[in-house]
């Protein structure tokens, strides 16, 4: 394997050892380059494949190691040589977009192995359950293929983890304890989901045995690595902080806005106090509503908290929060069918279901996509569960997701963001626009369609514009957290104070983004930048278009461009409006 590795990157940079000058020639060549960049990517990343749909390499479970990431270096260091021979001024507009998102997930990987280190201070990142279940969950090939897969996969997990416990050093309190959490709740993967899947397949009794045999190996080693994250002696963990110039340089990857972390960050400051003038207007309007006669409080943020805490009152029970999420699935596609917003492909599934285990501890609700490889499996909508919850904890979280803001968590969910954006993404011509896939973009999408659809008349009350937002502050809020708690020491005291009293957020909602807070960088950030770049260029080609804007193809036009940095799907309709 690492023969054939070596020779594909020698062949590589001998396929682009010149310069191509003629623009037609410089386009061909770099389609084709872009189709052997693909191919090398799945052979590094075989994970990273599988999970895209791509199955070629589903029975590889990629040892963590010094070797795998010098894989990585390579791999990266390799592909920047390569595209150096492919002059941008050559190249078509989806092209020039597809090398700068290629270059930056190159400069990603090396920033991640070299300056971020990840590895060796987030025990988190190590967790085999998650693509195991996928192989599982999987309906793209036969049981007994997938199971077999299932089967050589697991003859690393041993290794696996002993190279996680060679990697860690003076890891995060919180990573170590979301690691504990998600391994052992992902063990059923193992125990149950794998067992019975193996009783319902036509393998041999012996055969089953073996299998069943390697499950229980498998388990161990999690088990394993779980007890010795338990009993490591760590005096000295590291912090959840990135801290201001670790950050800037994430946030700059990920996020590939057209301004800085520091931008953004004063960006969001002014939206919130643009959010809290709208909100008293409202919350002075339904007082007497919802308030009676009672005296209003002088304070504004105090008049606001007090008709939003009366109108969350009004909520599902917690044994049928699922259902109503369900319930509300049909009644959004209605009304974007009835106003013709955008085209929904009915072909593609939608499945509601609780939140697997592997994955809890971050988010309460998410959705978990196809890839462009795999375009008709289901998208599933992962509902996290109350069940073990205190009943103060569950009535707390049900306010914060009242009647109101449930709809909005679904327009964003589901109907017509995450899930529609997704589809959509699965269909661009360009399969590097729809694997790199840009967070801003795909969580500023969903953001954008909670105001677009209250915009066009969908649930119109001053009761839904209110909860509105409150929900968009909570976007705006998640930012200026984010950039507080990792560059300018934002206590956990000062974090609840702006999500409780200046966001009007119930307490277990604030508690659990404290949490994510503490267990991701950046990614907060994603929903305000992105939203906030969307929604003023909708209006600026509103403005530039005049009589001739048509909602539903601006819509259209700007999801076929796969999930690519806003800045560029921009650049790209820009592009094709002048033509």
């Amino acid at each position: 394997m690492k023969k054939t590795f070596l020779f594909i990157i020698v062949a590589t940079l001998f396929i682009s050892c010149q310069k191509i000058e003629n623009k037609t020639d410089a386009n061909k060549a770099f389609d084709a380059y872009k189709n052997n960049f693909v191919n090398q990517l799945w052979e590094v990343y075989p994970g990273w494949a599988s999970n895209q749909g791509f199955h070629k390499w589903d029975s590889i479970l990629v040892v963590p190691n010094a070797n795998s990431r010098s894989k990585e270096l390579a791999f990266a260091q390799a592909n920047l040589d390569s595209l150096k021979n492919y002059a941008i001024s050559n190249l078509n507009p989806n092209n020039r977009t597809d090398h700068k998102m290629i270059e930056n997930q190159l400069l990603s990987i090396i920033f991640s192995i070299n300056d971020l280190k990840a590895f060796e201070w987030n025990p988190s990142d190590y967790n085999v359950c998650g693509a195991f279940a996928e192989i599982i969950n999987g309906n793209y090939d036969k049981l007994e293929v997938r199971l077999r897969n299932f089967d050589l996969k697991m003859n690393n997990v041993p290794a696996f983890y002993q190279a996680a416990k060679a990697n860690i050093k003076n890891p995060t309190i919180e990573h170590t304890e979301l690691a504990i959490a998600q391994n052992l709740g992902g063990i059923s993967v193992f125990e149950n989901d794998f067992v019975t899947a193996l009783n319902k397949s036509n393998f041999t009794v012996v055969e089953k045995d073996k299998m069943k045999a390697k499950a229980k190996q498998s388990v161990e080693a999690i088990k394993d690595f779980v007890a010795w994250l338990k009993s490591n002696k760590n005096a000295n963990p590291s912090s959840f902080r990135l801290g201001k110039d670790l950050y800037a340089k994430k946030f700059e990857l990920d996020i590939q806005s057209a301004i800085t972390a520091d931008a953004t960050y004063n960006k969001a400051l002014a939206h919130k106090q643009e959010l809290h003038d709208k909100m008293f207007v409202l919350s002075n309007k339904l007082w007497s509503k919802y308030m009676g006669n009672a005296e209003k409080p002088t304070d504004r943020l105090d008049l606001i908290k007090q008709v939003i805490d009366k109108i969350s009152l009004q909520h599902a029970q917690p044994e049928a929060f699922q259902s109503a999420i369900e319930k509300q699935i049909p009644m959004l596609v209605e009304f974007i069918k009835k106003e013709d917003l955008i085209y929904i492909d009915p072909s593609k599934p939608l499945v509601v279901r609780k939140e697997p285990d592997y994955m809890a501890g971050v988010a309460g609700a998410s959705i978990s996509a196809p890839g462009p490889y795999d375009k008709n499996a289901n998208t599933y909508y992962n509902v996290g569960s109350l069940s073990g919850w205190t009943k103060e904890d569950a009535e707390s979280y049900l306010r914060e997701y009242n009647d109101y803001i449930l709809q909005i968590l679904n327009i964003h969910e589901a109907i017509p963001g995450h899930y529609t954006q997704l589809v959509y993404s699965n269909q661009s011509p360009s399969i590097i626009k729809s694997l790199f896939g840009n967070g801003a973009m795909i969580e500023g999408w969903a953001v954008y369609t909670e105001i677009m659809m209250l915009e066009n008349g969908y649930a119109n009350s001053d009761e839904m514009w209110l909860m509105y937002y409150k929900w968009n502050l909570r976007t705006t809020c998640n930012t200026i957290l984010d950039i507080s708690v990792h560059t300018k020491e934002m206590t956990k005291i000062a974090a609840i104070d702006l999500l409780t009293r200046q966001a009007f957020q119930q307490k277990a909602e604030a508690e659990g983004k404290w949490k994510r807070v503490t267990l991701s960088q950046v990614q907060l950030c994603s929903y305000f930048s992105g939203y906030s770049e969307i929604y003023d260029f909708r209006k600026a080609m509103q403005q530039k278009m005049g009589a001739k804007f048509n909602l539903k193809k601006f819509h259209e036009q700007f999801l076929s461009y796969g999930s690519a940095p806003v800045k560029y799907i921009k650049e790209l309709m820009l592009s094709d409006i002048e033509k």
